[in-house]
Parts: structure tokens; C-alpha cells; sequence
């Protein structure tokens, strides 16, 4: 049984999450101290995680990044404010995802199962032969290890954006628009955002190529979307 650790500071809020997740069969637990809540999240092992911005003690932004430096457990981030800039600075410091207060908790659920289901697959998932190994140049990725090398060196990426990096390399040269990219690693057509690709391509670039700002991997096909340069 899936567990999934629930970080809110209101009570009610927390305690209809909770009630949801159980209703489809997860075990939830409910911390309301930021705090308290990082601690049991990287002492525990959950398997997702479902963060509000707005916490005392330590906020979610702070939560997300100490959790990134040691799990890659998806997080699924929640807050009141309907500011891009918050959405962006979760999504940069690893987050998965991102809702904004009001929502369904039929929509939570259904975001919270869709990312359980595509982290179970890309850890589970065993290629054969010569297939778990995709070479493009300097980049090596390993998909049976979830590991990617450039000129030798380990690059630490988030579930999304070794799902991201996979799919693009899997098929070099070929262009893949925004929205396909969204369906493809994020499986949410229409709960989503679609600036969650470009966030996350981002990141990709600060991590894998030299200058990001002159990428040697991921190239932008302008008003279409992106690929990998073979």
C-alpha cells in the first residue's frame, strides 16, 4: 500500500486530503509544522509527497529543496497564491507538480495516482539488450541504473527530468512540441500547465550543457517545441 505523507497547516484542508487518499486505498499521514514535516519526510520512507507553500516553522520551498538533495520522491506542491513566479520557483527547485488552492480533491487524487504510476514505471522498468543504454555524443544515459553522464561526469536529475532527457534521446533530431511532452512524461492532458515543460527544460539545460544559454544537446524549435541535436 502506497504511502503518502501530507504537509499542511490547516487542519481541515489536511484532513479532507487525507480522507480522499484513503478512500482510493493509500495510507496518508498528516504533519502541520514545516519542520516536522521535513524531518519525517526524509526519515520515512513515503511514496509521495504532498507539500503546501505556506508552512510555519520552514516553508515549502525550503521542504522541496532539502528533500531533492537526498530523495527522489514525487512532490506535489500546493498553495494559496496564484502567482507564475511561485509556480516556477517549486517546479525549479525540483517539485513535480503544482496546484493552486481552490481545487478538487478528485483532481488531487487523480494527479497524486498519475504520478505514483509514472515513478513506479521509470524505477521499475527494465530494458533489454542494448536498449537501456542511450548514447548521444557526450551523453550517456543508463535508463536500468536512472543515471546520466556527461563526459564522464553524473548529472543528479529529478524523476521528470530523466524522463524528459530519456524521451528526448531515445530519438534524436526529432521535434517534440510542448504539449506532447507534457502527455508523454507528465500523463495529465488536462489537469496540467504546459510551462511545467519549460520550466523543467531549464533545469534540464543548467545541469547538462555547458552554457545553457547556447545548449549543445537540447535545441528550441521555435513556436514548435524542442529536441535533441544528434
Amino acid at each position: 500500500m502506497k504511502r503518502i505523507l501530507i504537509i499542511e497547516d490547516e487542519s481541515s484542508i489536511a484532513e479532507l486530503q487525507r480522507d480522499y487518499l484513503e478512500s482510493y486505498g493509500f495510507l496518508a499521514d498528516i504533519e502541520h509544522r514545516g519542520d516536522l514535516g521535513l524531518q519525517k519526510a526524509l526519515r520515512e520512507p513515503y511514496d509521495l509527497i504532498v507539500l503546501d507553500v505556506m508552512l510555519p516553522y520552514t516553508d515549502g520551498f525550503e521542504i522541496c529543496r532539502r528533500i531533492r538533495q537526498e530523495k527522489n520522491v514525487p512532490i506535489l506542491m500546493i498553495t494559496a497564491r496564484k502567482e507564475d513566479i511561485d509556480k516556477i520557483r517549486g517546479l525549479g527547485l525540483g517539485a513535480d507538480d503544482y496546484m493552486t488552492k481552490p481545487f478538487s480533491p478528485g483532481e488531487m487524487v487523480a494527479r497524486v495516482k498519475a504520478h505514483l504510476s509514472r515513478y513506479d514505471r521509470l524505477t521499475g522498468q527494465k530494458m533489454a539488450g542494448g536498449q537501456e543504454q542511450i548514447r548521444v555524443r557526450g551523453l550517456h544515459i543508463d535508463k536500468s541504473a536512472h543515471q546520466v553522464t556527461v563526459n564522464g561526469e553524473e548529472k543528479n536529475l529529478t524523476n521528470k527530468e530523466f524522463e524528459l532527457i530519456q524521451l528526448l534521446a531515445s530519438h534524436p533530431g526529432k521535434v517534440y512540441s510542448k504539449e506532447e511532452l507534457f502527455e508523454r512524461v507528465w500523463g495529465l492532458e488536462s489537469l496540467g500547465d504546459i510551462a511545467t515543460v519549460t520550466v523543467h527544460i531549464r533545469r534540464l539545460r543548467e545541469k547538462i550543457e555547458d552554457s545553457p544559454s547556447e545548449p549543445k544537446y537540447i535545441e528550441t524549435v521555435w513556436g514548435i517545441g524542442y529536441r535533441l541535436k544528434a
